[in-house]
């Protein structure tokens, strides 16, 4: 089962019509406007069939449970990258407590290590 925050919703509180642009606007990344002009020509070009694709998908999606709008920009745009490509997000992940365990690896090196400097600024701390 796919996690809440990786589904397709219709973003209600930036809908025009029925939210199902501002939807895929959330689930891309894209904006908003962007993909509301890019529907718009879609229609011109394919004729009549974007119409009721645009219907049935307002019909058949969820829409967007409340908690999810409460997270904050960051977050999203983690979300956002999970979706597009979970094999690039983990990587970053992984890369990043790399990056972490590293940084503490140093820290631990020079609080550990026969630093007379710092042994003294630990004993005026006492």
């Amino acid at each position: 089962m796919a996690s809440p925050r990786t589904r397709f919703y219709l973003d209600k509180m930036n809908a025009k019509w029925s939210g199902v642009c501002a939807g895929i606007a959330d689930y891309t990344g894209m904006d908003v406007t962007l993909v509301r002009v890019a529907v718009i020509g879609l229609t011109f070009l394919t004729g009549p069939w974007t119409i009721p694709a645009y219907f049935l998908t307002a019909w058949m999606a969820p829409r967007k449970p409340t908690e999810l709008y409460e997270s904050s920009r960051e977050e999203q745009k983690f979300w956002q990258g999970v979706r597009a490509n979970p094999r690039r997000t983990a990587r970053d992940v992984r890369s990043r407590f790399r990056d972490i365990d590293r940084r503490l690896a140093d820290m631990e090196t020079y609080v550990t290590s026969s630093n007379s400097r710092l042994a003294r600024e630990i004993e005026e701390l006492r």
